[in-house]
């Protein structure tokens, strides 16, 4: 269960660390779309045409492949293990990723609060997986 465990971490990081920069991409296509003057498709065809260019969007679409394709790995890893343990290892490894990553790239936080809660979730873990 060992391997497996570091494999759940590694999941875990992964997401954390692509939900951080998926935001930031999606500021920036936020961002582009406000400064672009209003296209006037309505129905179906403008949320089709705001969703693909989110996906045309590389700050956005590079991080989002690598989180669906940490999600395949995860979907692996809970064949050969106990999802009671691979659930809460996963997604608080998940939630501590992104928070360390948005505030490496400057986002707006209580840093305190943060490192606290980052390093209760780090102690969930461990008592997880001993």
């Amino acid at each position: 269960m060992g391997a497996d465990v570091e494999k759940m971490i590694g999941v875990g990081l992964v997401w954390g660390a692509t939900n951080a920069v998926m935001r930031r991409g999606a500021l920036i296509w936020d961002q582009k779309r406000s400064a672009a003057p209003p296209d006037g498709r309505r129905g179906l065809l403008g949320p089709v045409r705001q969703w693909l260019d989110l996906l045309l969007t590389w700050q956005y679409s590079v991080p989002f492949i690598i989180n669906l394709s940490a999600s395949g790995a995860f979907f692996y890893i809970l064949g050969g293990a106990p999802i009671s343990v691979a659930v809460p290892v996963t997604n608080a490894t998940t939630f501590a990723a992104t928070a360390v990553v948005a505030m490496l790239l400057g986002e707006e936080m209580r840093v305190g609060h943060a490192l606290f809660g980052t390093a209760l979730i780090v102690l969930g873990v461990w008592i997880c997986i001993t």
